[in-house]
């Protein structure tokens, strides 16, 4: 009798984490005390008052409740989740009338002696845009077009979300610029603002090195073996959809005048997150207005252009509920009010590390946290009323504080799967959170020593407004 082999064991669905994670913290809040802080305001922000925690009566969540979490979420998380489907829709539009690829074609002639020149470029430009307007959300619109970039190159749709998406979290973790959570958290610990800028240019620089150079070694190792792509069977089924871009493709007047709609159309949202402060609602409406153009140009019928529509968002139905989903697991966290029961205990755990490896401990503190709040200016008002006075208790600098939150907060957005601009990102990309997971971890893990050395370096040197 011939002996069956032993089945690989496989990570369950992201569907299955969450609702795990939901049925664990329902099950704690239980167990755990609940608690809250009063709250106060810091320069026109509510944030928590440290010297006001207190337990209050407990609120465990009950089944029913627990299930309510799931549609409460997905309207908490509305505006990114409609924004995936009209995103997916315009782009298939877009996509549609050829422009995109013909474009594409045309750079990748150019590229085409130098291919790995893409990967730095790409990383380079887009952590200047996370380390100065925060780009987060906003890499979504740019996915698409860096996995059709990378695959006419020869590699495959992890480099192509990877080169936007990890670029955008080196300058966006480094933060030297970033208003969203350095501006924030220095505005919190009454520091001045952007103040302390030197050191995070350095941590900046050194978390792009080290992202291009993992990013480059993947991609040689896909060019030279495509069975070796994490996310190989992605590949063969956009393959057997005609999802290639063909390199002999020529330019023509039509796809020329869409190209120079979508260009425009891109600087303006540039212009209107820097200027106007243009957020989700405003980016995803000015993609469907692009993308009935687009088709309008092209000639495409409406009913068919409404079919497309229908169709590009059908395709990206699965990753867009993820991110509603994930909300979810705060908001039963909220009911259960356990949040600051947790924070209040760890930071009272810190309290008594050694001056040393504090910094260090506030960095792994909200590293973790950050699972939990993924927003980054949310967790700076949770933590950073808490952290500054504890770091003043401790003879740490609070520009250290600053450092330890935006490092902690803005590495693990890159991996968890709470992360609602990570899973926006994978849906638009088609790459299964699994498969993303095992591309991630080794950048992730080489991020967190990073960002714990400079929490380090920080405390040694006295780190403070410069």
């Amino acid at each position: 009798m011939q002996e069956k082999k032993a089945s690989k064991p496989r990570v369950p669905h992201t569907y299955v984490i969450l609702i795990g994670l939901m049925i664990l913290i329902s099950i704690l809040s239980y167990i755990v005390p609940a608690s809250n802080y009063d709250m106060m305001e810091i320069n026109g922000r509510e944030v928590v008052d440290a010297s006001t925690f207190h337990y209050v009566d407990s609120t465990p969540v009950s089944p029913l409740q627990m299930l309510t979490s799931v549609p409460r979420g997905l309207v908490e998380s509305a505006e990114i989740v409609f924004f995936i489907f009209i995103l997916g829709g315009s782009f298939h539009i877009i996509n549609s009338t050829g422009a995109l690829e013909a474009g594409i074609a045309a750079l990748s002639k150019r590229l085409k002696n130098a291919p790995h020149l893409m990967i730095p470029v790409f990383v380079f430009l887009f952590s200047i845009l996370g380390g100065t307007i925060g780009m987060s959300e906003e890499t979504i619109i740019f996915v698409p077009i860096g996995i059709a970039l990378a695959r006419s190159l020869g590699f495959d749709a992890m480099v192509g979300t990877s080169i936007v998406f990890l670029g955008a979290a080196v300058g966006f973790n480094s933060g030297f610029m970033n208003p969203f959570t350095v501006g924030v958290a220095q505005s919190i610990a009454e520091l001045p603002t952007f103040s302390g800028i030197g050191l995070r240019l350095v941590v900046w620089a050194v978390f792009n090195v080290a992202t291009m150079a993992y990013i480059i070694r993947y991609a040689n190792r896909v060019r030279k073996n495509p069975e070796s792509s994490i996310v190989r069977k992605l590949e063969l089924r956009e393959q057997d959809l005609g999802g290639q871009v063909d390199t002999d493709l020529v330019l023509t007047t039509t796809h020329k005048i869409v190209l120079l709609a979508f260009i425009a159309a891109l600087a303006f949202i540039i212009y209107g997150v820097f200027e106007k402060g243009f957020y989700i609602i405003e980016i995803a409406a000015l993609f469907l207005g692009l993308g009935i153009l687009s088709g309008l140009i092209a000639r495409i019928n409406p009913s068919d252009m409404a079919k497309t529509f229908i169709q590009g968002a059908s395709e990206i139905a699965s990753g867009a509920l993820v991110v509603g989903i994930a909300r979810s697991i705060l908001v039963v966290l909220n009911d259960g009010q356990i949040l600051y029961t947790i924070v209040n205990g760890v930071s009272q755990g810190i309290a008594f590390l050694p001056q040393s490896i504090a910094s260090v401990g506030m960095f792994i503190f909200q590293l973790c946290l950050n699972f939990f709040i993924p927003s980054g200016s949310g967790q700076a008002a949770a933590t950073m009323p808490i952290m500054v006075p504890l770091a003043d208790i401790l003879g740490i600098t609070r520009q250290t504080a600053v450092l330890a939150f935006h490092l902690g907060d803005g590495i693990s957005n890159s991996i968890i799967p709470t992360g609602g601009s990570l899973l926006a990102a994978l849906s638009v990309a088609k790459i299964d959170y699994e498969d993303w997971v095992k591309f991630a971890w080794p950048i992730v893990g080489i991020w967190v020593i990073i960002g714990a050395v400079f929490a380090a370096v920080a405390t040694l040197i006295g780190y403070g407004p410069m």
